[in-house]
């Protein structure tokens, strides 16, 4: 029997836009030795569902659709026990964790790495019995990386993210929380926090703090706290903006850790890879340390592509 491949795709994602490369997609997949089986999602879920079911009989997954997509069956793969590793096809409107791993936005390039790369192992991000792939997150921005229109973002970078808060800034919802990592405690009202593992949020890099890399065993954490007046917020937007470097404000906790426990006063929705991922009250985020195993160039053909040769 040969290698088996089953790529899982969301017809929705970007605007439907894997409908018009889907035969270019399957011919490369073919064309690198696999068996394919093709499935589209048809549900919220729907990919987690069928990606814990079937990763123990395939030699590799692919996955096309947005991050929340990817998290999906990442998620699934997690829970089957499979090291089955996972190539991405970024099809969404923002691409996170793609860009982090310079995966192509262009569809048929990114097919050829999902099909003939070579899988590397990178963290992944325990929170609570769900995983996520590259950012947790609540609070006042938690929506905004996301919704935020790409065009702005283009004309307007980090001005774009910040603007489409400030919407939202008459009622902001605070929230009373206890933060424990690595034999430290903090305890305050915290506007906004995230969680991640990845080089941008909502396609504006620059805004997480520390040496990131995916596989070194940290996350990158921020902890927004509530502003009482003018000049706090503007140290707020400052920090988010690299304006003010890390330790320059109060207002901003930023460290890396591996693990964090984060207790709150009452029930908090969270995002985990921008979908809704539950309010709990107490919630424990661990880094699986190169525990996902995801399809990247090879190191053979960056070298060829960076000669030319």
């Amino acid at each position: 029997m040969g290698k088996r491949l089953l790529f899982i795709y969301n017809p929705h994602s970007g605007r439907g836009m894997i409908k018009l490369n889907l035969s270019d997609i399957i011919e490369i997949m073919v064309r690198a030795g696999y068996d394919v089986t093709v499935y589209p999602t048809q549900k919220p879920r729907d990919a987690t569902e069928v990606a814990k079911a079937h990763a123990k009989e395939y030699d590799r997954i692919v996955v096309s659709g947005g991050d929340g997509t990817l998290d999906e069956v990442v998620t699934g793969v997690m829970d089957s026990g499979a090291p089955t590793p996972i190539g991405y096809i970024p099809a969404g409107s923002t691409n996170d964790f793609g860009a982090s791993l310079g995966i192509p936005k262009d569809m048929v390039e990114a097919a050829h790495i999902a099909a003939e790369g070579e899988p590397k192992a990178f963290d992944v991000g325990k929170f609570g019995s769900d995983y996520f792939v590259y950012v947790a997150a609540f609070g006042i921005f938690t929506q905004t990386a996301y919704e935020t229109s790409q065009q702005l973002k283009n004309v307007l970078g980090h001005a774009a993210y910040i603007l489409s808060a400030f919407k939202q800034l008459r009622d902001i919802p605070s929230y009373r929380m206890q933060a424990e990592y690595d034999g430290n405690v903090l305890y305050d009202e915290f506007i906004f926090g995230m969680i991640t593992n990845t080089l941008s949020v909502g396609g504006i890099k620059g805004i997480i703090p520390g040496d990131k890399k995916l596989d070194d065993g940290v996350f990158e954490v921020s902890l927004v706290r509530t502003p009482k007046n003018p000049i706090e917020l503007n140290e707020i937007v400052g920090a988010l903006t690299g304006v003010l470097k890390d330790g320059e404000t109060d207002m901003v906790s930023s460290f890396q850790t591996n693990h964090l426990v984060l207790t709150a006063a009452d029930f908090i929705p969270w995002t985990l890879d921008g979908e809704y991922g539950g309010n709990p009250q107490r919630i424990e985020i661990t880094n699986l340390h190169k525990k996902m195993n995801i399809i990247v160039e090879s190191d053979e053909k960056k070298a060829y592509n960076v000669s030319g040769e």
